[in-house]
This record gives structure tokens, C-alpha cells and sequence, in this order.
């Protein structure tokens, strides 16, 4: 029996491809929804489940549109290299969260950063491209929905 719901989604990003192989994997993966903030997306080839029979994409223009629209005791995950990051691999996932990828050349911003109620990072020495590393947060999710709920 499926408890809590997550969505996952990117602000800015900087290549499509990367929303229509996030939204593959969100489907695949028990994702309730995903997102963009600050781009628009467009059918891909990446795509080929036709993930938009399953999930649903919403679109929203800024960070601070984004924030009036997310579901009420919802909080933002950061997924960003960053020191102040907790290791993937020690987190524990939240019932319901909303996880936020940065673009490919910039991430997240630090003020955005500061609104989210925690950062987690991938291990690693360099960032993954924006789907996988979604793809792997999702993955990590799943692997642990058997262990108890924040």
C-alpha cells in the first residue's frame, strides 16, 4: 500500500531531452507528478512509455509561482552539491516531499536553497546530468520506502 506522495522536477533547465527521460523515470519510478520552473516542455523523443498518459507535467513560470502552487505540508528537497547537503545515502525520505533539480550549468540558487527544508547530494566528485540524477534520487526512494516515514 502506497503512503505519502512525491513529485520531481527542475528549475531552469538548460537541455529538454533531459525532461522527457526525468518524466520516463518519474512515471516508471511511482512519481506523482512532475515539474518545470522557468522553461516550457515540449513532446520528446526521449519519451517513448508516453509518460504523459500517466503522470502529469505542470509547468510554472518562477520560483515564487512554483511556491504559491505546491500542496499544502509539502516540503521542497533540494538536490544539490552543496555542504550543507546530507549524503543520499544516510537520508531518509520524507512521506510526501517535492524534489528540486537545478539546471545543468547553474544548479539552484542559494536563495532558493534557503527556502527548501533540506538538501540532499548524491555521492559522487561532479554533478550527473540532471534526469539521472533524478532518476537515482527516485531510485534511492523506492529502495528505501520500507523503512519508516519521516
Amino acid at each position: 500500500m502506497k503512503r505519502g506522495y512525491f513529485g520531481i522536477g527542475i528549475y531552469h533547465s538548460k537541455i529538454e531531452e533531459n525532461i522527457g527521460t526525468l518524466w520516463r523515470s518519474a512515471s516508471s519510478l511511482g512519481a506523482d507528478f512532475i515539474f518545470t520552473i522557468g522553461r516550457r516542455y515540449k513532446n520528446q523523443c526521449t519519451d517513448t512509455t508516453k509518460a504523459p498518459r500517466h503522470i502529469p507535467l505542470y509547468h510554472y513560470n518562477d520560483w515564487d509561482d512554483f511556491f504559491e502552487h505546491i500542496p499544502y505540508g509539502c516540503p521542497v528537497v533540494a538536490v544539490e552539491l552543496s555542504e550543507e547537503a546530507v549524503p543520499l545515502e544516510s537520508y531518509h525520505h520524507m512521506e510526501r516531499c517535492i524534489y528540486l533539480l537545478g539546471a545543468e550549468d547553474h544548479g539552484i540558487p542559494e536563495e532558493i536553497m534557503g527556502r527548501c527544508k533540506e538538501i540532499i547530494q548524491i555521492p559522487g566528485s561532479q554533478c550527473f546530468n540532471v534526469a539521472v540524477a533524478g532518476s537515482i534520487v527516485m531510485y534511492d526512494r523506492v529502495m528505501k520506502r520500507c523503512t519508516i516515514w519521516k
